[in-house]
């Protein structure tokens, strides 16, 4: 049997693929989401053939007619048209031109090879959605922002090893997540500026036999210009695997805010109550509200880290240049993606949804003996050594424990006992609005500072920084 006429490369071969061959060779169903890079990939080629004088002018406008024509078509398709017999969305977009215009469809190819033709679509498509992300990562942080903006004057327990530690405003936790978010966006950034060149031209490795202006030909297709080496531009997928990093990190720290939001609105904790929006109930416990979303903001965290270590561990055997194996990336990137902007999506309405109660958030932040190290600061400023300080303020947590009080309801003879510096003055430095006052440093919780912080951050937003 000869090979089908939609191959793009069966003249060599007596006898079409086996039917496993091509379930596991073919890649239109997935590959089909690059079909707007692909022609967009298309017509920019086509410029470039006619300015190498390899295609007349009145060429390609046709062929620039026909794809505008194509992309039309395709915006009426509702799924990719897997009885078409094409092998992937490069033979469909050749196999739909020759149908439209003979002979010249077969032209367009001139010069160029699926090699730099799919990492030219992928790079495309990474770079769209990369700014896709980073937009939904802005609006995730609007949302902690309008939370810390709302919350300023909210004390909130601080936590180190799942323990009371010291008392911060709710604010200044919201803030944390939106800094940790920022640096997300920045590695996409980063990521973009990578992916943003343009291996078209390099052909299947070694370079295109036609006079192509590759600095054009990257200008018109927005990258900052053409790959180097022609070998390693077919070969390169650090692109991909760059994104998918900054995916899995930005993935964690959802699945960390996922974390201490399940934790905060549990019964034993009470600090939080999510949105009914965003929560399930039980099918048998009617009185359930489970945070299922936050759940699967830390479930999904695995699958798109799982991406990552899975891409990688595809790469790190490939010779140079272009190997089937690079097929893979499609898949990965594309679920890692998905997934995020999900998550990113969801996040974003868990935020804003959220509804502390104040109440018990201050309670919160005052009780487990918080304002220690305050009370050592104290001591440090009578003169006391720190290391002294530290000892003498352990001592009377234990003396308070025993007593079933608070540090600052422990009589002024008791806490000379242990710590002969203090005086009446102790009191007023103990309550938890000074406590959390005394923070004032840039970083700080005390208000001004978060206040301050609150501002950088919404201008920073507003400029799109």
């Amino acid at each position: 049997m000869t090979q089908p006429a939609h191959s793009l490369w069966g003249g060599r071969f007596s006898a079409g693929p086996d039917a496993v061959f091509r379930a596991i060779n073919d890649s239109l169903t997935f590959d089909w989401r690059l079909v707007r890079q692909d022609i967009a990939g298309s017509k920019a080629w086509a410029r470039a053939l006619g300015g190498a004088g390899v295609l007349a002018g009145d060429e390609v406008g046709r062929l620039e007619r026909a794809l505008t024509d194509l992309e039309e078509e395709v915006g009426q398709m509702r799924d990719a048209p897997c009885d078409c017999g094409a092998e992937d969305v490069h033979t469909w977009v050749e196999q739909r031109l020759v149908a439209m215009l003979g002979p010249l469809g077969k032209k367009l190819h001139t010069g160029r090879s699926r090699n730099d033709q799919v990492a030219t679509d992928l790079r495309l498509w990474v770079r769209e959605a990369i700014d896709e992300r980073i937009a939904e990562l802005r609006a995730l942080q609007r949302a902690f922002v309008a939370l810390a903006d709302r919350e300023i004057d909210t004390p909130f327990p601080g936590y180190t090893h799942m323990q009371r530690a010291q008392p911060v405003l709710l604010a200044h936790w919201a803030l944390a997540h939106a800094e940790s978010l920022d640096r997300d966006a920045g590695r996409f950034r980063d990521a973009r500026c990578r992916a943003n060149l343009c291996p078209l031209g390099a052909a299947a490795l070694a370079g295109t036999a036609y006079p192509i202006d590759r600095e054009t030909l990257a200008s018109d297709l927005g990258f900052d210009g053409p790959t180097a080496n022609s070998m390693d531009a077919v070969a390169d997928r650090d692109f991909v695997a760059e994104t998918l990093a900054a995916a899995a990190l930005c993935a964690v720290h959802l699945s960390r805010l996922g974390e201490e939001l399940i934790l905060y609105s549990s019964g034993e904790f009470g600090l939080v109550e999510m949105d009914d929006a965003v929560t399930s109930g039980s099918s048998i416990m009617p009185q359930k509200k489970n945070p299922d979303g936050c759940e699967l903001l830390r479930g999904k965290a695995g699958r798109i880290i799982g991406g990552q270590t899975g891409f990688l561990a595809t790469l790190k055997g490939l010779p140079f240049a272009y190997n089937k194996d690079l097929q893979e990336d499609k898949e990965s990137i594309f679920d890692a993606m998905d997934q995020l902007s999900l998550c990113l999506r969801l996040a974003e309405r868990v935020v804003a949804g959220c509804r502390f109660d104040r109440d018990r958030c201050r309670a919160a932040a005052a009780g487990g003996f918080a304002n220690a190290t305050e009370l050592a600061d104290y001591l440090v400023e009578k003169g006391v050594p720190f290391r002294d300080a530290h000892e003498q303020t352990g001592r009377l947590v234990r003396e308070a424990i025993s007593r079933g009080c608070s540090l600052e309801d422990l009589p002024i003879e008791v806490i000379r006992g242990h710590a002969p510096a203090a005086g009446e003055d102790a009191y007023p430095r103990l309550t938890l609005d000074a406590t959390i006052a005394k923070r004032d440093v840039a970083g700080g919780t005390a208000r001004e500072r978060v206040r301050h912080a609150i501002g950088v951050l919404r201008k920073r937003l507003d400029a799109g920084r």
